[in-house]
């Protein structure tokens, strides 16, 4: 069956542009590969997706687009017509896209609203071997997001894009494969709106040298550092200068796509933090709001 097979980007809606984009080309320890007055795009050092963030000046901040990866076109094609079977508002057919990057692809509005692309063939870049302790991202590690109905929001992305369910806490969090990494997509209740998202660092102490840069920088950490249990992850959460969270992460777990049975498992201080060290919790982190670009396509 044709799926979803990788996250490709996020690009966002940011109304003090340059201060956002500073900070990933300064502070977050990404790439600019392409830029305009009012756009920037950014890859990782570590992999060869073409980019990983775009940003855009905008009126309000806001999510624009979450980028998703399918093998082939003809994947692309088929996602296409499961999407619009599920009811789902196609904002642009399949097509040439002319974005840094190119490859086909259409976008469409999930059944909360949130804007989506499906893409095959886009251009590969340049990446490098990281080495220990240069505290940059690798690659992004997965996306969490709120829906106003999550047990439906797990059935969309499992039905309709070909998601599998790896794990569960409670019954209020699901953790999404759409490849061997035990999650891409986890999904919360709470209005529909990006929650975080994270990047995998090489190794733990990447994670905690990137922590020491970010606070050179005036950026400090907002929960963490820590391991989660689902997924036995490490994690640190910031927040960007228009206030969108992103996660430093290590050592997701590598699971069986075809073969690996989830789990649920109860909600505990020692399940949310295994090392209980860190600073923070779910507390900290930016209150969940309705995304204020719901249903709205964005101008490019």
């Amino acid at each position: 069956m044709s799926r979803v097979t990788e996250i490709r980007y996020v690009g966002y809606g940011v109304q003090d542009f340059d201060t956002e984009r500073a900070f990933y080309a300064n502070d977050w320890g990404l790439v600019e590969v392409a830029r305009t007055d009012e756009m920037a795009w950014f890859k990782t050092h570590g992999h060869d997706e073409h980019h990983v963030v775009r940003l855009h000046k905008a009126e309000q901040n806001c999510i624009e687009v979450i980028a998703l990866a399918a093998e082939t076109r003809a994947d692309v094609d088929a996602l296409q017509t499961r999407v619009t079977e599920a009811g789902c508002r196609i904002v642009h057919e399949a097509r040439e896209l002319d974005a840094p990057g190119g490859g086909y692809g259409f976008r469409f509005f999930s059944p909360d609203g949130l804007p989506f692309e499906v893409s095959a063939d886009v251009t590969r870049l340049d990446k490098r071997a990281m080495e220990r302790w240069e505290g940059m991202p690798v690659r992004i590690s997965h996306i969490v997001l709120h829906s106003p109905d999550h047990q439906a929001a797990v059935k969309f992305f499992c039905d309709v894009l070909g998601f599998r369910v790896s794990d569960w806490l409670g019954d209020f969090m699901c953790f999404l494969r759409c490849n061997s990494a035990h999650h891409r997509i986890a999904l919360l209740p709470g209005p529909a709106c990006l929650n975080h998202v994270a990047y995998d660092m090489l190794t733990v102490d990447d994670m905690f040298r990137g922590i020491s840069r970010l606070r050179k920088q005036g950026t400090d950490i907002l929960w963490g550092p820590g391991r989660h249990t689902a997924g036995d992850n490490t994690f640190s959460y910031f927040c960007t200068p228009n206030g969108f969270a992103v996660e430093y992460t290590s050592e997701m777990e590598e699971v069986d796509f075809e073969t690996h049975e989830g789990k649920v498992h109860e909600p505990a201080p020692g399940v949310m933090d295994q090392w209980g060290i860190g600073v923070g919790g779910p507390q900290t982190m930016p209150k969940p709001a309705p995304d204020p670009c719901l249903f709205t396509p964005a101008e490019v």
